[in-house]
């Protein structure tokens, strides 16, 4: 089950990193707050995580599903440069994000 929430908090993280965005540098209140809201759900839900999964693959995990979301939403709905590269680099979070699940 912490798993689950472990994967809930990178999806909260995804989240927070957009909003952050629509924030335009905390000028827009609406998205600010929705920031603040996705920010304290996500860590909320790291910590209940962190009870029973080690700190470093949890903090791992969920720092690599924000990194990996955050750069598809940026490719998919902001039209960042897509490049070979950084789908090799996603890929790569991807397989560790696993390798750290397995172990």
């Amino acid at each position: 089950m912490n798993w689950i929430i472990l994967i809930l908090a990178g999806v909260m993280e995804i989240l927070m990193v957009t909003a952050l965005k629509k924030a335009d540098s905390f000028k827009n209140k609406k998205w600010t707050i929705i920031w603040f809201i996705l920010s304290m759900m996500s860590l909320f839900l790291l910590s209940v995580a962190i009870k029973t999964i080690p700190l470093g693959t949890a903090y791992g995990v969920w720092t690599g599903i924000g990194a990996m979301g955050s750069v598809i939403v940026g490719m998919v709905f902001y039209h960042e440069k897509v490049s070979l590269l950084k789908i090799v680099f996603v890929t790569c979070i991807i397989i560790s994000i696993a390798g750290l699940k397995i172990v």
